[in-house]
């Protein structure tokens, strides 16, 4: 779904629609993720919404799904203190929210769906069927395992949605945009514009001199918060990994000789490999034909030629038997001896020969190799187990009152500091403060605590925990001239180029607005004049930044504008030659398409606002504590 989002944004009709679906997300968000703290409600009810109730286990199934699925996503593992970051639990609380509302109301309505029903639609649901398109009863085990479902209360849910999904089809019907909608919409991302043009270089702003000291400092003071010295923050940090409680040297050759044995397969055994050449027949009679031409010395690469194939066709890669999508070749190739040609094989896609061009044979890593590895591997698991005992043995040392780098001595940890650094995580330096762990979280966490705060300790992405101290905090300030004297001096001489550019532009615009043309303003500049046609609004083209391009959607044809480009050391100035809009036609793909999203931006935007309604009038309340419990977290939602 997120590569679909990606695949759309990339238009102009994209960026809209997903502008409109994500602001009403947010909108849906802010709605559904507030409520009242309450108490005289069950220890396990997260939630009520009019008489249904959100229970603390199914919230934390819920949350547990969404966690595995953003560490797939992300491909590695996410933690429950960045899920919070990205907003899961706001997210998943008020998915919750809504789809109790609109169950509330459904079942207020009548509106029911067969166990029948449900598992029918589960049959035909693409997600669930093979390759031939039939029902895959493997397939969707596997899905329900992998979220932790199972088939009984799959159905259930979907019986849920299916109602969802007539209530919904009963509020928003077949909308159809109205054609003025999609009309303007179309004129507005197919129009297209051409601009004649010329680039302003920084040396037509002339010989920029040094401010003297009076205008540096009057332009430092009128910027002086620009150049305002952020607040910077000492931190000291202590982190606790599984592997900082591995003992490898306990691990037996017994156990690490033990796994090898149950991973070799998978992990240090190379499968064998063949570059494989292909030619093709339309019988096998020729391809029988062309194989005695091979034996009789000629080559593969030969017999391509011969049938108007290029030699570099024949060349399919190399691959292990498993790789091979046709089995009957792999079984063919996989036979062969280095450089010999199949007898002729008839494949999923035809008649075939098949050369082997080189063979590399399977390799085994042998144990002696990796048992260091596998030993520090085993010990890692096994420390694992005693973790969350050293989390709270530490903690005790926090309670009394130790500093974090006599509790590193105690434990054999490794404490240090870092910083001074800023809120971005940059050292006085203005660079970045290498090796932070968990550095958005901890820098967060870091700026929002004070110095003695007793902070809990944070999570991090291999189970392990971090616990921090801010043992310094510089205040924000006003710089003096002096300290930043060589960054006012470079801004002032950038902003005086800027403004020399616009006065010459601005020059320029007034007589290509009375006539005069680009080319001759050109070379009586010694520039360049140039075309660009064909101009998409707001995308980059032909080398001109999408701020150009915006601009020069500003102003009506036969007109002259400017922009900036760069740090503002060029400029360009434009005169707008043709604007041009193709007619709207309804029945083309694109207009279809169109309407299409429009269509489902116009049904998101009446159902958010419906299930906005709904939680209103339905008197959504939340318990905070049970959230809490349900989340394993602290804090309020």
């Amino acid at each position: 779904m997120l590569q679909g989002f990606r695949n759309l944004g990339k238009s102009w009709l994209g960026k809209l629609i997903v502008g409109i679906l994500f602001g009403l997300l947010i909108l849906s968000f802010a709605i559904w993720g507030i409520g009242d703290v309450f108490r005289g409600y069950g220890v396990n009810t997260v939630a009520t919404v009019g008489n249904r109730e959100i229970g603390v286990e199914q919230v934390r199934t819920a949350y547990q799904n969404e966690l595995q699925q953003l560490s797939r996503r992300f491909g590695r593992s996410i933690t429950a203190d960045q899920a919070r970051a990205l907003g899961l639990e706001q997210q998943l609380l008020g998915r919750l929210i809504a789809e109790a509302a609109l169950d509330e109301r459904a079942s207020e309505l009548g509106l029911a769906v067969s166990r029948d029903t449900a598992g029918e639609a589960i049959v035909k649901d693409p997600a669930f069927r093979n390759a031939s398109g039939q029902f895959d009863r493997l397939a969707f085990d596997s899905i329900l395992r992998a979220n932790g479902l199972t088939e009984q209360a799959f159905i259930t849910e979907q019986q849920a949605v299916l109602a969802r999904r007539q209530l919904a089809d009963a509020l928003t019907g077949a909308i159809v945009p109205p054609l003025a909608m999609r009309e303007a919409i179309h004129r507005y991302g197919a129009e297209r514009r051409s601009i004649a043009y010329v680039e302003l270089p920084a040396s037509l702003a002339g010989n920029v001199d040094a401010p003297e000291e009076a205008a540096l400092q009057a332009f430092f003071d009128e910027r002086k918060a620009a150049f305002r010295a952020p607040e910077y923050r000492t931190v000291s940090i202590l982190s606790l990994r599984p592997e900082d409680l591995a003992k490898p040297g306990e691990v037996s050759d017994a156990d690490a000789t033990a796994r090898y044995e149950e991973v070799k397969a998978r992990r240090f055994t190379r499968p064998e490999t063949r570059k494989l050449q292909q030619l093709s027949f339309p019988s096998q009679e020729e391809a029988k034909a062309a194989r005695e031409k091979i034996l009789a010395g000629a080559s593969l690469a030969d017999i391509a030629t011969e049938r108007g194939v290029r030699p570099e066709d024949i060349e399919i890669g190399t691959f292990t038997r498993e790789q091979m999508i046709d089995p009957a070749v792999a079984e063919a190739a996989f036979a062969l001896s280095a450089g010999d040609v199949s007898t002729p094989v008839s494949g999923r896609f035809g008649i075939v020969l098949v050369r082997a061009a080189e063979v590399t044979p399977a390799a085994v890593r042998p144990f002696a190799e990796v048992a260091d590895e596998l030993k520090r591997e085993i010990a890692i698991e096994r420390a694992r187990s005693h973790l969350d005992e050293t989390h709270d043995r530490i903690e005790d040392q926090r309670i009394a009152g130790k500093p974090l780098t006599e509790i590193a001595r105690e434990f054999s940890l490794n404490a240090r500091t870092i910083g001074p650094l800023d809120q971005g995580g940059n050292g006085k330096d203005g660079q970045p403060v290498a090796d932070i762990p968990e550095r958005e979280v901890l820098l967060r966490s870091a700026f929002e605590t004070d110095i003695g705060a007793d902070n809990e300790a944070l999570r991090l992405a291999d189970g392990g925990y971090l616990w921090y101290d801010v043992t310094n905090v510089e205040g924000t300030r006003d710089r003096t001239l002096d300290e930043v004297r060589a960054d006012v001096a470079a801004q002032w001489r950038v902003d005086e180029i800027a403004r020399r550019l616009s006065d010459k532009a601005q020059e320029i615009v007034t007589r290509l607005d009375q006539g005069e043309t680009i080319e001759a303003i050109a070379a009586e500049l010694s520039l360049e004049a140039r075309t660009a046609e064909g101009l998409a609004r707001g995308q980059a083209q032909d080398g001109l930044p999408a701020n150009v391009v915006t601009q020069a959607f500003s102003v009506h044809a036969g007109k002259a504008a400017s922009a900036g480009i760069g740090d503002g050391d060029r400029r360009v100035v434009f005169k707008v030659t043709a604007a041009t809009v193709p007619a709207f036609v309804t029945s083309t793909q694109e207009a279809e398409r169109l309407q299409g999203q429009l269509a489902t931006a116009i049904t998101d935007d009446i159902l958010g606002e419906y299930v906005a309604s709904l939680q209103s009038e339905l008197d959504v309340r939340i318990n905070q504590q049970a959230l809490r419990t349900a989340l394993g977290t602290s804090g309020e939602f």
